[in-house]
Parts: C-alpha cells; structure tokens; sequence
C-alpha cells in the first residue's frame, strides 16, 4: 500500500510519518469471537500501600548497583534491597519504581494491571558505568520522586473516555482516540478499520520532520492512530524519542510496526528469528515494561510484521499484559476483543508474538 503525500518545508522540525501503518488484520473467525461494547481504560489511582517512591526519604548512600545480563543492564537497589529502577545498555528508556497505580478497562477485560513501574527516557543511551556521569545523577535526581507523566501515563491519555487536553495553541494532543476511518468497503475477509493513521493525523496539524519532511495530516483521520501511529504518539510527540518520517527516512523510530522491529533502534530484548510459528520467541520473563513487542497476524502482509503494542505490565492473576491500538475497539485498548492482551499461554497475540524491543 502507498504512504501519504509529504511536502518539504524550506526548515526541518523536531522528533515523526507514513508507509503502510502496520496495525495487525485480523481473521474473519477471530472476528466473529468479538465481544460488544465500548472498551474503557481506567487508572483507578495510587494504591493504598503499594509502591514507594523511589526514594523514600532514604540516605543515598545506601543504594547498591549491580550488573545483569541478557540483555545487559544496570541495577539500581536502595539500601532495603529493593529495586529503584532499572537502566538497559543502549537503551534511553529506564524504568524507576514509584507510587503503585492500578490500569483496569472492565468492559472488555477483567484484567487490573497494578504497577509501581514508571517508565520515562534518558537524556542519553545507558551504558556501564553510567552512573558516575553527571548528565545521570542530575536527570536521576529530577525524576526519582517525581510524578510527572511518564510513559504509561501518556499511554493511559488515548484510552476510551479519557478527557481531551490542549496546548496552548488549542491543538488537542489528548483524549480518547479512534483506531482509523471505517473502511467503507465492507469488513468481511478484510479490515473493520482503514490504517495509515499516523500522531500528526490525530492532531490535525501538519509535522515538520528533521529530515525535511513534513507529514501532512488527512481530515478523515482526524483523532486517529494505528498500532504503530499509536506508539510514536506516546513514545516519540509526547515523551521525544526521535522519529523517523518512514520507514526509510530520517533517524528515530520508524513509521511501522515492521520497521520498528527490524531498526536498530534500541535493544533488541527478544530477537525476531522469524515469521512462522515455530520463530515465537520462548523466555517472555525479558520483558519489563515499557518494551515494545511485535507480531505476526496476517498472511496477507507477507514477510512483514504487522501489529506493534507496549508492555504494561502482569495483571493480578499472573498474565503478562500488553497496551495496543486495534480497530476491534477503535483504538487503544489492553482488553480481551479481538484477542486477550496477554503475552504468556496460546492465546491469539501470545501465539503470534515474534520479538521485543526496548527503546
């Protein structure tokens, strides 16, 4: 399928645009087994006594570091032995422990993914040794208390229901988005849903990319975003990771799910060996949140992985949960329409789950 139109403006911009957006089509069986009614993300707030803050008022003295491995990683410990966060090498994503939060969507799940993991990116890739630096202790120093939206909280603001929030420009750059128009040629055998939606299509505004690009967005995409325009609105507009304007221009993540896993952006958790069956990747336990998985749903893509979505989290009865936009429930969604969100078992994501990466 064709990209959008882009023009080139005479200045390039900041942090992301167009081919194929690689969301994940669904089979005529799998949508038959579809639930009806309109999915609802719900943070149900701090838990009572869950989750410190990554402080907690401790001498810092106390903190230990350590090394692991697979992939490698340095491991930050207060002086109780509990995790404060966690740093990949090559990676800007970190992972701090703060305040619990609980993300439930009952009309479609009875999962509740409680966490105290805050995921928030560095200035610069973690490497060994990181700590001693100073662009880290004044960054770790900001951000180990704080409350600030992170990642999963940006996530959280597409959701059905959630409020829409504005610049100061008046542009919406929250609320409750669509997964894409409908597509007007009828679902059966195809999508219930039209791709292609990219961030700068839900804003409605035309982005100037760093590469001179300029994504132009269509008004019939309007507050819209596929699984891939999904994850670029959260990881790139709104937390500044850099963004491609394709899959082959520029530097950044890449406009689709199948440019993202096969880029060499980030680390690659678990390394994609593959589209068949037989390639679905055996120790999920690498996971953490925040990282971004990758699947195969559909022969007619070919070779090409087709959906994308973000670790969120185990849910309270074990599961590993993931956060997806899909056009079952017309946008972003952890629910079980179309497809339990769970990366562990035989279910229809867990079974055509091929890699993760971590930014």
């Amino acid at each position: 399928m064709a990209g959008k139109k882009k023009s080139r403006p005479v200045l390039s911009g900041v942090v992301v645009l167009a081919l194929v957006g690689a969301s994940g089509y669904l089979t005529v069986e799998l949508r038959k087994q579809e639930k009806e009614g309109v999915p609802e993300i719900t943070s149900v707030g701090v838990l009572d006594g869950a989750g410190r803050s990554a402080s907690d008022g401790k001498d810092r003295s106390g903190a230990r570091w350590s090394r692991l491995e697979n992939p490698a990683r340095s491991v930050l410990r207060g002086d109780d032995g509990q995790v404060k966060a966690v740093f990949t090498d090559g990676a800007l994503t970190a992972t701090l422990t703060g305040p619990g939060r609980t993300f439930a969507e009952p009309s479609s799940t009875g999962s509740k993914v409680s966490t105290t993991d805050w995921v928030r990116l560095m200035p610069e890739p973690w490497k060994k040794g990181a700590e001693k630096e100073k662009w880290f202790t004044r960054w770790y120093a900001e951000y180990e208390d704080s409350k600030e939206d992170d990642v999963f909280a940006f996530a959280s603001q597409y959701v059905a229901g959630a409020p829409v929030k504005k610049d100061e420009k008046g542009t919406a750059f929250a609320g409750d988005a669509n997964f894409g128009p409908l597509n007007t040629a009828g679902a059966e055998g195809g999508d219930l849903r039209l791709e292609q939606s990219d961030f700068y299509d839900y804003l409605g505004v035309p982005y100037p990319f760093r590469d001179g690009t300029t994504g132009t967005p269509e008004e019939v995409r309007a507050r819209s975003v596929d699984c891939s325009g999904y994850i670029r609105m959260v990881f790139g507009y709104r937390a500044r990771y850099p963004l491609m304007s394709s899959d082959r221009s520029g530097d950044g993540l890449p406009r689709t799910a199948n440019g993202m896993a096969r880029s060499k952006e980030g680390v690659d958790v678990l390394p994609l060996a593959g589209i068949s069956a037989d390639d679905r990747p055996a120790n999920i336990d690498q996971l953490q949140p925040g990282d971004l998985v990758f699947f195969k749903l559909d022969t007619r893509t070919g070779e090409r992985l087709d959906h994308v979505g973000m670790v969120l989290g185990y849910d309270t009865e074990g599961h590993l949960v993931f956060i997806s936009s899909r056009e079952e429930v017309n946008g972003p969604t952890i629910g079980d329409i179309g497809g339990a969100s769970r990366l562990d078992g035989n279910g229809y994501y867990a079974k055509t789950l091929r890699s993760a990466k971590r930014l």
